[in-house]
């Protein structure tokens, strides 16, 4: 037999064994990249944590630092080698360090929080691509990118609100140095590989870049109220696009309400009209009523027996004389 396929009939079971390896390998990062990408907010959000916790710690010691300074100060002033100002300003650095040492605990329990809530919107391993934490901060950096291209491409924006592309605004400079830190700090895709504090630092750029373009944007509308050069319909997202909705959302519930009263309305009237005919219709039913008596006749006597009711004679006396209008003037 030739040495040759006697070698491969010996370890033909290399092969499928590489390849299964190299699959189970591949398959195996492809998870890992995925969890990556679900757990990369959560990974970032303890990692700011973790740092907020030893600046706290730091500030904790600077403020045992400062006050045995401050003790030492003292002494040295009960001695005279120490005047009032520098005891002063050893309890002014005593207060500072107080306050950074509240403000970082006070950072701690934010970085916290913001672990929880990522912790809690961590995503599903079956969830779409697109609701990952690096795909919805990348939109949402492309929705700010597109919010200012329309000021770039629209002739009747670029006349209203000049503002949004002058460079030499200050509003619009700051807007315009974000926007350029936040696309250098940009993934190259969705499915980049990055890591937590990279995650961070464009997370940070993004929200420095949206606080920056409504900044201008806002001042930008301020100025087109102030010489009339509105749009008549502004679009999604515009400062004045809330107006007309909240406009239109009054107006149909007044309308609501008055077609609601209309109907109530008109149902109590028919109501109303139909128990009128019933009742005209109950009366026309019943047997004609008889005569009314005589006004100066006496009520009959209930006592009496059938029609043998004796009638109380009638009173024929004279009225009281009635007073005359005129005075009487007496006679002598």
């Amino acid at each position: 037999m030739d040495p040759l396929w006697a070698t491969v009939a010996e370890f033909w079971w290399i092969g499928p064994s590489v390849i299964g390896a190299g699959a189970a390998g591949w398959f195996g990062l492809r998870q890992e990249r995925a969890a990556r990408l679900r757990r990369i907010e959560l990974d970032a959000a303890r990692g700011e944590l973790k740092a907020a916790r030893r600046d706290a710690a730091s500030a904790r010691v600077a403020v045992r630092v400062a006050r045995t300074e401050l003790a030492r100060v003292q002494a040295e002033r009960a001695t005279g080698r120490a005047s009032s100002a520098d005891t002063a300003a050893a309890r002014k650095n005593l207060e500072r360090t107080q306050r950074e040492a509240k403000a970082a605990a006070a950072t701690v329990r934010v970085r916290r929080a913001h672990v929880d809530a990522a912790r809690t919107a961590l995503p599903a391993a079956a969830t779409d691509p697109a609701a990952l934490p690096l795909a919805r901060l990348m939109a949402a950096h492309d929705e700010i990118t597109a919010r200012w291209m329309a000021y770039e491409t629209d002739p009747a924006r670029l006349i209203a609100f000049p503002a949004m592309t002058d460079a030499r605004e200050p509003l619009t400079a700051h807007f315009l140095a974000a926007q350029r830190a936040a696309r250098e700090l940009r993934p190259a895709s969705p499915q980049a590989r990055i890591t937590a504090t990279q995650f961070t630092a464009y997370r940070d750029a993004v929200l420095r870049e949206t606080r920056a373009f409504e900044a201008a944007e806002a001042d930008a509308w301020r100025r087109a109220r102030a010489a009339g050069d509105m749009p008549s319909t502004p679009r999604e997202g515009d400062p004045d696009a809330a107006a007309p909705s909240a406009l239109s959302q009054w107006s149909t519930a007044a309308q609501d309400f008055a077609q609601g009263l209309a109907q109530t309305v008109i149902a109590r009237s028919a109501d109303a009209i139909a128990r009128a005919a019933a009742a005209r219709g109950a009366a026309g039913s019943r047997p004609a009523s008889p005569p009314p008596a005589d006004a100066g006749a006496a009520p009959p006597d209930p006592t009496a027996p059938g029609d043998a009711r004796p009638t109380p004679p009638r009173d024929t006396r004279p009225p009281w004389p009635i007073p005359s209008r005129t005075r009487s003037t007496p006679r002598p």
